[in-house]
């Protein structure tokens, strides 16, 4: 099977596949962006640091072409001066040394950001096959680097060109002046026009940057299939997350019925809806303990009919219990009465049935407030 071609990778990548991307330590990067950052900062710190550095090397220059006798006739001595002298210079371009060491190690971060991955070090001898690497060469991504690449050097060529024509009696100049003037002058020059010279590589910059950031994008971007295949590894299969769902409502039905006979009334429609309640001294409220309808409700009166749960008709109670209370939860303020007077009756039920003497009514318009009796708001 051939592998998809790009036009197929239509959508964008997903926060998954930018994720795993990133492990695998593939993240945009600008060549450019890091060695105009470089460059800049090698500049500006020629710039601050060049009159003192420049004093430095000279004095170096200045002890090392002092001819000592004692020297010319023993090696070792002679060895020991270099020494000495190497490390006076590294002293003295240690401070800019420093600066371009940080700037190296914190320009590649400026479009990605922090990145430490162990797979980008891995070999991988997939990069190294002379195959895919002449492919490589003759793809559309080196035609592209190519014409950055002749781009650049007009750019910087032509910058540099002008730079040295206008200065050009500046430079002339410098014959005419003393030598520690004159190396002072040139230093500035040079700083001055490097950094000149590096402030034209914005522009490819600002193109390159851009482009990357597509380029990024467009190597990462996925086809519906993909997108379709880590929904389901990532979210699951639809039709087993259905099916998980069926098993929990059916194990949470199980576990509801189970309540039923544990509870003190059935509140019926009396075929539509069934609200099963339980109430304890130990609880600040009565509970619904079971809820449904239609067959489920009938389920419940069935199971509350074998265990001698009583059952009363009570309409917009029923109604206003099974909207408006979540199973294991207690019953709103607002039907506190209503309630109250179904368990008042339930518990002489209970009475007589142990005890005889009068037989307790079931109460009749159990007073329902308005804006919980659903037949009232659907109206």
């Amino acid at each position: 099977m051939s592998e998809e071609s790009d036009l197929e990778r239509t959508e964008e990548a997903t926060p998954r596949r930018l994720e795993k991307a990133r492990e695998e330590g593939q993240v945009v990067r600008s060549q450019e962006l890091t060695s105009f950052t470089l460059l800049m900062a090698a500049a500006v710190g020629i710039l601050m640091l060049g009159s003192a550095l420049m004093e430095k090397l000279v004095k170096i220059m200045q002890s090392g072409m002092q001819l000592d006798r004692e020297l010319a006739f023993r090696s070792e001595l002679m060895i020991n001066r270099f020494y000495e002298f190497a490390i006076e210079g590294l002293i003295s371009i240690g401070p800019l040394l420093f600066l371009l060491l940080i700037v190296a190690f914190f320009a590649p971060m400026l479009l990605s950001g922090w990145l430490v991955s162990a797979k980008a070090v891995i070999p991988d001898f997939k990069r190294i096959d002379p195959i895919k690497g002449f492919v490589r060469i003759f793809s559309m991504r080196s035609l592209i680097e190519l014409i950055k690449a002749i781009l650049k050097t007009i750019l910087i060529g032509g910058v540099a060109a002008l730079v040295i024509w206008h200065n050009k009696d500046s430079v002339m100049a410098l014959l005419t002046v003393s030598i520690d003037l004159g190396i002072s002058r040139t230093g500035d020059f040079l700083a001055m026009s490097f950094l000149l010279i590096i402030s034209a590589m914005i522009i490819i910059v600002a193109v390159d940057v851009p482009f990357q950031i597509w380029e990024h994008a467009k190597q990462l971007r996925m086809t519906q299939e993909e997108v379709r295949k880590e929904y389901k590894e990532s979210e699951g299969d639809p039709y087993v997350k259905a099916r998980i769902r069926n098993l929990q409502r059916e194990a949470a039905r199980r576990r509801m019925m189970s309540e039923i006979p544990k509870a003190d009334v059935i509140v019926t429609n009396p075929t539509h809806y069934a609200v099963a309640l339980r109430y304890q001294s130990n609880m600040r409220a009565p509970k619904v303990v079971a809820k449904g309808v239609h067959l489920l409700a009938a389920r419940i009166r069935e199971i509350a009919t074998e265990h001698r749960i009583p059952i009363l008709e009570a309409p917009p109670l029923a109604r206003a219990l099974y909207h408006h209370t979540e199973l294991e939860s207690e019953i709103p303020e607002k039907l506190y009465t209503a309630v109250a007077e179904v368990l008042a009756y339930v518990f002489q039920l209970r009475r007589y049935n142990e005890y005889g003497g009068a037989e307790p009514r079931p109460p009749v318009d159990v007073p329902v407030p308005d804006e919980l009796d659903q037949a009232k708001l659907a109206v």
